[in-house]
């Protein structure tokens, strides 16, 4: 862990000051479920002289215009049911042109001729195709994680979540990977002439590898590496490691066996992602 301090972070460049509407040529998304590596990944971005990136997911900025996770009471569940999915899948609920406006006013960059967009936000895993016409050049980042993991970080928020009295926190987020793994594999397929597949475990693993195929989608993204540390809620910056084995170790055995359970059905899927069940 490496704590921030005034010199740890680049020059920042404020979008509001210039013009981005014609200095920006590239919109990258990170398309991702949440508690998947996407904000890592995202973070990354801000070492790069190249991209205009946002201190927060775009959801969450000001001047945003669509629906938001935070504080909906199923900002870890929001694709867990057909009724949670429903106002983050509605195209019509979304205005992408007063939100990349309020990005633009918001964004940052370390060299003001930086010519690529970047955010994220996990919702945006069912409006790619609305990002892809809205946007140009729109790129995207497709990241999957093991699906164990990701329920480990849902389950640890449980509190946060609001679910009705006849169902269980484990069931609703299987449910809730099971389909962000399902419309993500959608959109590999149907957005792979302007997007790449990822896995958090490939980027972990090699991540000279993982940055070049980054740079080779987008690239004017030429010094991109995550070979760095990065900021981490504004306190400390840490570099990119698997945290896989560690949420696995620190989930109850009955949890797991519960998870696997919900998982055995989709075990083709997981294995379209080369991830397995777990005993």
């Amino acid at each position: 862990m490496i704590h921030a301090d005034s010199d740890s972070h680049p020059l920042r460049v404020p979008g509001v000051a210039h013009d981005l509407e014609r200095l920006v040529q590239t919109h990258l998304f990170v398309i991702g479920p949440n508690n998947s590596g996407s904000t890592f990944l995202r973070r990354a971005f801000e070492n790069s002289r190249h991209s205009w990136n946002l201190d927060r997911e775009g959801q969450h900025m000001a001047g945003f215009s669509g629906p938001r996770t935070r504080g909906s009471g199923k900002a870890l569940i929001w694709n867990a049911t057909p009724e949670r999915r429903a106002e983050f899948a509605d195209p019509a609920a979304f205005d992408w042109e007063r939100s990349r406006r309020a990005w633009y006013f918001h964004a940052f960059a370390r060299d003001p001729g930086a010519s690529v967009f970047v955010t994220s936000s996990p919702p945006f895993l069912l409006q790619v195709e609305a990002l892809r016409t809205g946007f140009r050049d729109a790129r995207f980042i497709f990241l999957t994680r093991d699906p164990y993991a990701i329920a480990e970080g849902v389950l640890r928020r449980a509190a946060q979540q609001q679910i009705a009295a006849d169902e269980d926190i484990v069931d609703v987020v299987a449910a809730h990977v099971i389909r962000c793994l399902a419309d993500q594999k959608r959109n590999q397929t149907d957005f792979a002439s302007c997007g790449i597949a990822l896995r958090y475990e490939d980027m972990c693993a090699d991540p000279a590898r993982s940055a070049q195929a980054v740079r080779a989608l987008v690239p004017a993204l030429d010094d991109f590496t995550l070979e760095g540390a990065v900021a981490v809620k504004g306190m400390y910056r840490e570099p990119l490691r698997d945290m896989n084995a560690q949420q696995l170790a620190r989930m109850p055995i009955a949890t797991r066996a519960r998870l696997t359970e919900r998982f055995r059905e989709h075990e083709t899927l997981l294995a379209d992602f080369g991830y397995q069940l777990v005993p």
